[in-house]
């Protein structure tokens, strides 16, 4: 079955039709040499010599012709429609470098000279069949009225329409086997270079690093929000009636808490958007005292130590810094609850040291692997050339971090 396939093969008819655009595409060509060429010529120039100059003018024509941004776009929709889009990732656009021209350019050359030929054949080789067919019959082939070719009647001229037929079914296996090398001149010439598919990875992991940076501020940012404001509804709910101050108190929390978070999105929808936002929140360490107090509001002991001038440590580390000890107050109350917090930060001349510690809590999750929140952290650090140790340790979960910062100033 697989001998025959080429005849049932839907692949062989469109690139059938694919050859016989081809075809189309070279008449316009064909009657300028046809029409236009003979008449600029002197009436002096032999047959032979106007045939070459013909040819040589037409040629030029099409080279021109094939570098037009129309054509480039016509020849990509022929390529992708009727050759199966051999190069998914190819972009046909009119815009491009000169060698993604001077490749298409070929390609179009080799779609209008090859479907020339083919046409040309498809359109013969079914009409001399058909012209065949009666010759067993009649005697004659009438290709002309006036001059029919005499063949003798009956068997002996039986083998004309076979041979004619068997032509006919030839021409369909020469039309897959032509269809499948401009299919892989297609890729050749028409596919991304290594030098456009290294510009394009290089895009792409750009645009997955800057996608997974603003990840990092939305969890950090509004994920530390959230647990203070779910932390204080549930305390303001509890104290509504028993102690307004405190109550009070835990709605000024969520207030804060929310706002900062909404300054937080603003800024990272407005990067999405690509656009300038209204608010560019630049959290630092200089604002630890208000996380700190934020986070005691929650319910939280935190007791924190600041050596060192955390304003001397550039912009940079300095926000990586305080979204890296956000998220490290953000978890002690999601998975440990109100437990005493120790918050360290000691900025040295070459290094900013964070250390944070609490208590793993009544009954703390498995957290060796490390969730959304870890990974973010060490992502962080890991972009400025720092290191994160995390784990528990004399029943504590200790989250340790130096990132240099001296070759930055």
């Amino acid at each position: 079955m697989r001998v025959f396939g080429p005849l049932t093969d839907r692949a062989t008819y469109r690139r059938w039709v694919y050859f016989i655009l081809g075809g189309a595409l070279s008449v316009p060509y064909l009657l300028f040499a046809a029409v236009v060429v003979p008449s600029l010529l002197p009436l002096t120039t032999t047959m032979e010599y106007g045939v070459i100059i013909g040819l040589v003018v037409v040629a030029l024509v099409m080279i021109a012709s094939s570098f037009l941004p129309a054509v480039r776009v016509l020849e990509g929709a022929a390529v992708r429609e009727l050759l199966d889009d051999p190069v998914p990732g190819a972009t046909f656009g009119p815009a491009g470098s000169w060698p993604v021209r001077l490749r298409s350019s070929a390609m179009f050359l080799l779609h209008v000279g090859t479907g020339c030929v083919v046409s040309l054949i498809s359109l013969v080789v079914p009409v001399a069949f058909g012209f065949a067919v009666a010759a067993p019959f009649t005697g004659r082939i009438v290709l002309s009225t006036e001059n029919p070719i005499l063949v003798p009647e009956g068997w002996a001229s039986a083998w004309i329409p076979a041979v004619l037929l068997l032509g006919l079914v030839a021409l369909a296996y020469g039309v897959w086997m032509a269809g499948a090398v401009l299919t892989r001149c297609a890729r050749s010439l028409l596919g991304v270079s290594a030098a456009e598919r290294i510009a394009e990875l290089e895009k792409r992991t750009e645009q997955l690093a800057e996608r997974n940076r603003l990840a990092r501020e939305l969890h950090d940012s509004v994920g530390h929000a959230l647990s203070v404001v779910t932390i204080q509804a549930g305390a303001a709910r509890r104290t509504l009636r028993a102690d307004p101050d405190f109550t009070e108190q835990a709605l000024t929390a969520i207030e804060d808490s929310a706002r900062a978070a909404l300054d937080d999105l603003d800024h990272v929808l407005g990067l999405l958007r690509e656009e300038t936002s209204s608010r560019t929140p630049q959290s630092g360490l200089g604002e630890l005292p208000s996380l700190i107090e934020a986070t005691r509001l929650a319910g939280a002991e935190v007791s924190a130590e600041v050596r060192g001038e955390p304003s001397s440590v550039p912009p940079v580390v300095s926000r990586e810094a305080y979204r890296i000890l956000q998220e490290c107050l953000t978890n002690a109350l999601r998975h440990a609850g109100k437990v005493p917090v120790t918050v360290l930060v000691d900025v040295g001349p070459e290094l900013v040291r964070l250390r944070v510690s609490n208590p793993l809590g009544a009954a703390p999750p498995s957290r060796d692997g490390g969730g959304r929140g870890l990974r973010g952290m060490a992502e962080r650090v890991d972009v400025l050339g720092g290191t994160i140790t995390a784990g528990r340790a004399d029943g504590l979960w200790k989250v340790e971090v130096a990132v240099p910062w001296g070759n930055r100033r």
